[in-house]
């Protein structure tokens, strides 16, 4: 048997994948850990998982990097922020400091661990750094599919380049041990189907589409609530807060105000930012998601990747309204398969949402589209077809 460590950043959307896979990985009676921020990651994965703590050195400011502080610290200062700007933000900002200051702590995890293989998402480049500088076979996690389809533009790709590689010297590679940390030359699992990014020979022979990897999430839910002769809708910004999040969400829920004869919405927002929903509109500042979707005809979301492919998944069209980062590509996505609608997400209007909402319900050829993108997550296998290519990897 073999022995994995999986290497992960302070973020749900980029954790629960690996939570699937590790569980497939220790089904077949292989040794699965993780390390990362424990107190963070510790929800977002399966009961009774092996967690290595990667530390939460300090940078010079109050919070230390991979905190609680320290995100909510990051996320209001990228509030506002969009296109390249945003980008850069994510990098020097989040990525680069977080890489920096995980690099000791994922150096003591393979040491106690002795992994076969890394298992790195794609955006913890220091778990790609520590398998360069340790040549150990790594696999990149990459659940969200924006960086595979969506080149930067030149100027970018230079710039996320040389910071890199910046990081990269600042550690000890030298110059042959330099490639894009963001990409594995072993092993790159993407976390998505020719359904949603187009042909896939275009992509390296080590490159792999699997799916998404959905492992079951506990939570409770008033499913009581829910009445079987009307059609019920999900409207959720996953971890978006703040005054952007609340104005969104306002909207959507005057968009749905008059619909109530025949639709009930669930809404995740804290409670203080709803006054008095109307009778057909629930609350709830968290929700069993995993559990809800078979109940659901149609999810409003950000377009977040993970939100998205679960919701695809499931067979569930959407009304997607993008934020930042990858959200206008798996926007794009979501309405090049036909699955669903896209609304500008500051300057949406309630009558527009609510026509939105009502066609994405109404059409059937939404849900058809839908269905096909299931069909196509199925068939490419998600975590089992992902610790297949983790076993091979390991035996190479």
């Amino acid at each position: 048997m073999s022995r994995f460590l999986f290497v992960v950043p302070p973020l749900a959307a980029h954790v629960h994948p690996t939570g699937a896979v590790g569980q497939e990985l220790a089904a077949r009676g292989h040794d699965v850990a993780w390390v990362g921020h424990c107190e963070r990651i510790r929800p977002m994965l399966p009961a009774g998982s092996q967690l290595i703590e990667v530390g939460y050195p300090a940078d010079g400011s109050a919070e230390p990097v991979g905190s609680h502080e320290w995100g909510r610290s990051i996320e209001a200062r990228r509030r506002g922020r969009r296109g390249p700007e945003a980008f850069r933000f994510l990098w020097e900002d989040f990525l680069i400091p977080l890489a920096n200051s995980m690099v000791p702590g994922i150096e003591a995890a393979v040491s106690d661990f002795n992994p076969d293989v890394l298992a790195v998402d794609q955006h913890t480049v220091a778990g790609a750094l520590v398998a360069r500088r340790r040549e150990l076979p790594w696999a990149t996690l990459a659940i969200m599919s924006a960086e595979l389809v969506e080149p930067l533009g030149p100027k970018l790709q230079d710039w996320v380049g040389q910071h890199l590689d910046g990081f990269a010297r600042c550690w000890g590679l030298t110059e042959d041990q330099l490639l894009d940390l963001r990409f594995s030359d072993d092993l790159v699992l993407a976390f998505t189907t020719q359904a949603l990014v187009g042909p896939l020979d275009r992509f390296p022979t080590h490159y792999r589409f699997v799916g998404p990897a959905v492992a079951a999430r506990d939570g409770e839910f008033p499913f009581d609530w829910l009445d079987p002769e009307r059609q019920h809708i999900l409207i959720t910004l996953g971890t978006v807060s703040g005054d952007i999040g609340q104005s969104f969400l306002t909207k959507a829920i005057t968009a749905v105000e008059g619909l109530g004869d025949r639709l009930q919405a669930v809404v995740v927002a804290p409670p203080s930012w709803i006054d008095l929903p109307a009778e057909h509109v629930l609350v709830r500042e968290f929700v069993p998601y995993l559990k809800l979707l078979p109940h659901l005809d149609a999810v409003v979301c950000h377009a977040g990747h993970t939100t998205t492919c679960e919701a695809l998944a499931h067979g569930v069209p959407l009304v997607v309204a993008p934020i930042r980062d990858d959200n206008p590509v798996v926007a794009g996505q979501v309405v090049g398969a036909g699955a669903g609608i896209r609304v500008k997400f500051g300057r949406v209007r309630p009558t527009e949402l609510r026509e939105a909402i009502s066609a994405v319900i109404e059409d059937p050829s939404y849900r058809v589209a839908a269905r096909a993108v299931q069909e196509s997550f199925a068939a490419a296998g998600g975590a089992v077809a992902a610790a297949d290519h983790l076993e091979k990897l390991a035996r190479i």
